[in-house]
């Protein structure tokens, strides 16, 4: 051991030398016995022996040596001879030592409660237990001046003493802390280390989030100022450099990085920050004399604020770091300790081993790792039942343990690598967790030797960590709970809804508006499985409240546990919109038509979104529209229309509007729409019949008359009436319509002949094939849809409607060059081809003279969408908008999706080819025996799903089926007398195939791929 510095109290332990050790020179007190650590205090030091025994020297003023002899040469601590001891730490008049059993025992000074054992005693000569303590086990102590702090293995920490710079964290209400106190404002992080300067304290978190609170006068905590701090404080500055260790001065702060980088901060008026100058610096600075160099240990000294790195470099009233030379000094230390005396460094001399890297995490020291041999502990402890600690885990010590070992992946059969740093990313918009050791986790504790004490960790989370989750966590890191308790299969138990898993979604949005963004932002990156089983879950408990919810709960509960159940799903669906992890259909709930009145529930949501009646605090499944399906939300539009007749009707007032439902006399009177129209004037006699009915009469069912016809229609005759009006329409001799070919998509023509009220009767059109569940064969992309929802464009939907032009523009936003202006050669101006004429279009004013480039081109990939989706179509888009919405207007349209507004008109491709043959009705000979029969479905199973859509296409007008599904499209297959040489025939208004009496599989396949091949459709695509 090599000392040097002041040796006025006896501090250096070489006997009674006063006089100033200016040299390294060594120390023969504990050659060969196996030197382990040494504490420095203001006067006294404290040595740690391999064998757990302590010895002091020094001064003994306030009893702080632990002993009666003198201080000149290291003694025996005695009242701690039956001790173990694995952790020492001095303050300025005070000891601690921590023993193998994370029991601490405090001596020396303790008038302002620095020694925790209750009593404000000036001194305290012999180690005495702090009983506050005992019931948890502390892994690590570290003392200031007159205060000191503890981490425990469950991950708590611990402050008492002087409070006069706000040192303890716990805020400026007291002077001084007798015994510790919990420091509850960092619960939840998993700390890797403490750390505590003259009045300033530091926490480390194992991502690497630093925390300081304490006195500030010189800017030692980092934050950019010179106030002090009462509570911890987030170091952003330090956020994203890997810090694995801190060291504590008097007045200034050191912090080593993963990679061996050093920053100080703080007091730098005896050139201890190492940055050549003797400025204090409020900012953590990078110390640049060490770059190129791995640095592996730091440590500060206290008072007289010098500092030592390993290997022999040291700053000791000099401005920059410079080797420690000295004959004594063949090779570089091993350990060097916290320096916390006036000029009385100690290091273990050279050892067979390498020396310590403080950069790699000391697991004795640390927070609990979960992995295969602790949860085989913990499950022999709940075996044990004289243990009680286990039975009693605090909800810390799940919360940390949790955080701990699945961010290191410590834990079952993982083994972390010391190069693995994906933790240390962890920030609002990245976890840093694996979730997939998580599952593994909960699978292995699903086991039955490990069943008590899942049960065990299922009733802390009931009873304490759940109820005590915080609105507004402390960092990020604490954020990980709720991904990891998402994984819990306890969760996913209805017999555990109540009690855990609605609690936790009453948790969730308990939170502030900050970390509730940051939970989104992980949730945006889970994978979709994980995603899925949340949304399954919330679901789930939906249906479990509707079915037995009033059983088990008193009304209040029920209603606010359904109203945050549904709110959770909620914030799930808004997360699903920006992350595209499921399918929109992911989120409905089919038994919901068969557990609500949803005619009852809609009139309840139209009511309060009219502000007309209050239904207090109601929950209405209609203000969760993406939990509906289809079926649900035709049942709303049809509530809405009857709605909207009887009031039309009565001129009731709405506060009867319950009263008012029953429709049969209206009905009676008038209970159709009715539409007289010519064959070959079917234009103009549509725009005639539906211009003299109401809004009202236009959502009543529709019935269609072709005049000189008696056919009743019964369905046919309307869908025949859509067909024929739909195909003169879309003649592209209007140009009404340009079609993209690459898409085979429709979208309004800039230039057209015909009057605008064409365009205001496609939007009715598509309004009344909603409300008769009519599937119209219209290829309009979804940014249609997106419109008339108030849904912005995007160049994704340009991407649909033009995949050339929108590729074109991605590749200008996502060039890295400088040459935009050369590449694209493009300006703020478009050129349109009319029928042979060129013009051009600006986009915005004088637009043909401003060049894009790597600055502009944002701002003209907007305006370009703008002018696409907007400007040039906006009167015929206005048109067909004011005929659309004069059907389906009103709060009603605010319930749907776009895609789902777009499949109710044009119906989607959720084909379920089998259905569709189950529900087949047969006519004339045919029957689903009959031999013909039989191989027709044998050749259509066997089609690609390309000649499938054909087929249907063929058949029903359409290649997409009803919102409702297979189940809602009955076709119907007749025979006919015609030869073999004949190909079916459809009758597309009726679904209905004639089909001749084929004898073999190989001519049916054959007439029918002539049949659907041959089929061109009535609409221009």
């Amino acid at each position: 051991m090599l000392c040097w510095g002041s040796t006025v109290e006896g501090q250096l332990g070489i006997g009674g030398a006063r006089d100033p050790v200016c040299e390294p020179r060594s120390c023969q007190a504990f050659n060969g016995r196996g030197l382990k650590e040494v504490a420095c205090g203001g006067r006294h030091s404290l040595f740690l022996l391999r064998d757990g025994r302590v010895y002091t020297c020094g001064s003994n003023r306030c009893g702080q040596l632990g002993h009666d002899k003198p201080g000149d040469s290291p003694e025996l601590v005695v009242a701690l001879d039956t001790q173990k001891i694995g952790v020492v730490s001095c303050g300025q008049a005070h000891s601690m030592a921590l023993n193998e059993q994370g029991q601490v025992f405090a001596w020396g000074a303790g008038g302002g409660g620095q020694l925790g054992l209750g009593t404000a005693e000036e001194t305290v000569p012999i180690p005495r237990l702090i009983k506050k303590l005992c019931e948890h086990r502390i892994s690590q102590i570290m003392c200031g001046n007159k205060h000191c702090i503890a981490l425990s293995k469950d991950g708590q920490l611990f402050t008492w003493g002087q409070n006069s710079s706000g040192q303890l964290g716990l805020g400026m209400g007291e002077p001084s802390t007798l015994s510790p106190q919990p420091l509850k404002s960092l619960s939840g992080i998993p700390l890797a280390q403490i750390t505590a300067g003259g009045d300033h304290s530091f926490a480390l978190s194992l991502s690497g989030a630093v925390f300081g609170w304490g006195k500030n006068s010189a800017g030692q905590l980092g934050l950019n100022d010179k106030q002090d701090r009462s509570v911890p404080c987030h170091i952003k500055f330090l956020r994203s450099q890997k810090v694995v260790y801190i060291s504590c001065g008097d007045e200034h702060t050191a912090a080593l990085t993963k990679d061996g980088g050093l920053f100080t901060f703080g007091d730098g008026s005896r050139g201890q920050l190492g940055h050549d100058s003797t400025n204090s610096e409020p900012l953590p600075r990078q110390v640049q004399e060490l770059m190129g160099s791995e640095v592996s240990q730091i440590a500060c000294g206290r008072y007289l604020k010098h500092s030592l790195i390993t290997y022999g470099m040291t700053t000791c009233d000099i401005k920059s770091p410079l080797p420690v030379k000295s004959s004594l000094t063949g090779s570089p230390p091993d350990v060097l300790r916290y320096l916390d005396s006036p000029l009385t460094p100690f290091s273990p001399l050279q050892s067979s081993t390498a020396p310590e890297d403080f950069r790699v995490t000391n697991i004795s020291r640390s927070i609990s790792l979960i992995n295969d041999a602790s949860l085989n502990t913990w499950r022999m402890k709940l075996l044990d039942n004289t243990d009680s600690t286990i039975t009693n885990l605090s909800w810390v010590f799940l919360f940390g343990n949790f955080l701990v070992g699945l961010v290191l992946k410590a834990l079952l059969f993982f083994v972390c690598s010391p190069s693995d740093d994906s933790h240390f990313k962890t920030n609002p918009k990245v976890p840093g967790i694996d979730l997939n050791s998580v599952r593994l986790l909960f699978e292995t504790l699903s086991k039955p030797p490990f069943a008590r004490l899942l049960e065990q960790a299922t009733k802390s989370f009931e009873s304490l960590l759940i109820p005590q989750l915080p609105c507004s966590p402390p960092d990020v890191e604490a954020m990980r709970i709720y991904l990891i308790l998402s994984e819990c299969p306890a969760l996913h138990d209805s017999k555990n809804y109540i009690t855990l898993t609605i609690p936790l979604a009453m948790a969730i949005l308990r939170l502030d508006a900050n970390p509730s963004k940051v939970l989104d932002n992980w949730w945006c990156l889970v994978d979709g499985g994980v995603f899925s089983r949340l949304v399954d879950m919330y679901k789930s408990i939906v249906v479990f409240l509707l079915t037995g919810g009033k059983a088990l709960l008193v009304p209040v509960f029920l209603e606010n546990y359904t109203s945050a159940t549904l709110k959770l799903l909620e914030k799930l669906h808004k997360v699903n919109l920006k992350a595209g992890h499921v399918e929109y259909n992911r989120f409905y709930i089919p038994d919901i038509t068969t557990l609500v009145d949803i005619q009852e529930d809609y009139l309840k949501w139209f009511l309060s979104k009219a502000e007309i009646v209050s239904t207090g605090s109601s929950v209405t499944l209609c203000a969760y529209p993406f939990i509906l399906n289809a079926q649900a939300k035709t049942t709303m539009l049809q509530t809405d229309a009857e709605l909207q007749m009887q009031m039309a009707v009565s001129g009731a007032n709405m506060h009867n509007v319950f009263m008012l439902l029953t429709l049969e006399p209206l009905l009676a009177r008038n209970p159709f729409l009715v539409l007289h129209v010519r064959r070959d004037h079917l234009v103009s006699d549509a725009l005639r019949e539906l211009t003299i009915y109401s809004d009202v009469d236009l959502k009543k069912p529709l019935k269609v008359i072709f005049d000189g016809e008696e056919a009743v229609d019964a369905g046919g005759v309307t869908k025949e009436f859509f067909l024929l009006l739909l195909k003169e329409l879309m003649d592209p001799v209007y140009g009404m319509f340009t079609q993209y070919t690459q898409s085979n998509l429709l979208w309004f023509s800039d230039k057209c002949f015909v009057e605008h009220n064409w365009f205001n009767l496609i939007g009715i059109i598509c309004g009344l094939a909603i409300y008769n569940s009519t599937v119209v064969d219209l290829h309009f992309p979804l940014v249609l849809y997106k419109k008339l929802l108030g849904v912005a464009p995007t160049l994704e939907d340009l991407k649909e409607l033009s995949p050339t032009e929108g590729r074109s523009l991605q590749q200008l936003l996502d060039h890295e060059e400088d040459d935009v202006e050369e590449t694209f050669c493009l300006n703020f101006a478009i050129t349109r081809e009319y029928y042979g004429l060129t013009e051009v279009k600006e986009l915005i004013p004088g637009g043909d003279r401003i060049t894009v480039d790597k600055n502009n081109r944002e701002e003209f990939v907007e305006a370009y969408l703008k002018y696409m989706f907007r400007d040039s179509v906006s009167e015929l888009y206005q048109a067909f908008s004011s005929g659309f919405l004069k059907v389906c207007g009103g709060k009603i349209l605010s319930l749907f999706q776009p895609s789902e507004l777009m499949a109710m008109v044009v119906g989607n491709n959720n084909y379920n080819w089998e259905e569709m043959e189950k529900n087949a009705v047969y006519k004339g000979e045919y029957s689903a025996t009959h031999p013909t029969v039989r191989m027709f479905w044998e050749v259509f199973h066997e089609f690609p799903l390309e000649k499938k859509k054909r087929f249907l296409l063929f058949l029903t007008g359409s290649d997409r089926i009803p919102i409702h599904g297979m189940e809602s499209l009955r076709i119907s297959i007749q025979s006919t007398s015609a030869e073999e040489h004949y190909l079916p025939v459809a009758h597309t208004c009726y679904n209905l195939l004639d089909m001749p009496r084929y004898q073999t599989k190989e001519t049916l396949h054959r007439r029918l791929t002539q049949a659907v091949e041959q089929y061109e459709g009535f609409s221009l695509v």
